[in-house]
């Protein structure tokens, strides 16, 4: 059975729902996870709490959704052995999202040395970039067992 979404939709095929990300992330909606031949991907919808002023998604809740999937991204890569703080995020606006939309952060890890980890990431909407980011991350010791149990 596909996970409901927090508006009674359901997930795409393949999703599954992601209980991390913190109580920040948390309090914005649910997340959801499709891992396949190496590929990460973290999604959700996007509800009318999510929109600015002229009725789209504000940029300040796509960037939140491209830095924590980046750091999901890595923690998930490495089987969460580390942990990731972000010192560094550039994104580029390239769309736009509405409520209802399903968005979509494809993740690339492109290195995890000892002390910093690079990433990036592009947003997309029906199959259409709306954000690209990439970020560096400070790498971390390991959240304990009862952190990755609260859902960080």
């Amino acid at each position: 059975m596909r996970p409901q979404d927090d508006d009674g939709s359901f997930a795409p095929p393949g999703f599954e729902r992601l209980k991390r990300g913190g109580p920040y992330m948390a309090s914005l909606g649910s997340l959801y996870l499709r891992r396949e031949a190496g590929t990460i991907v973290i999604a959700m919808r996007m509800s009318d709490n999510h929109t600015n002023m002229r009725g789209i998604v504000h940029g300040g809740m796509l960037a939140s959704l491209a830095d924590s999937s980046l750091g999901l991204g890595l923690a998930l890569s490495c089987e969460h052995r580390q942990s990731f703080v972000t010192v560094n995020l550039s994104t580029d606006f390239i769309g736009a999202a509405r409520p209802g939309d399903w968005v979509e952060a494809h993740v690339n890890i492109a290195r995890i040395g000892s002390r910093v980890a690079f990433a990036d990431c592009e947003l997309l909407v029906d199959g259409k970039r709306i954000l690209r980011a990439s970020g560096v991350f400070a790498v971390m010791k390991a959240l304990t067992a009862a952190q990755l149990d609260a859902g960080y």
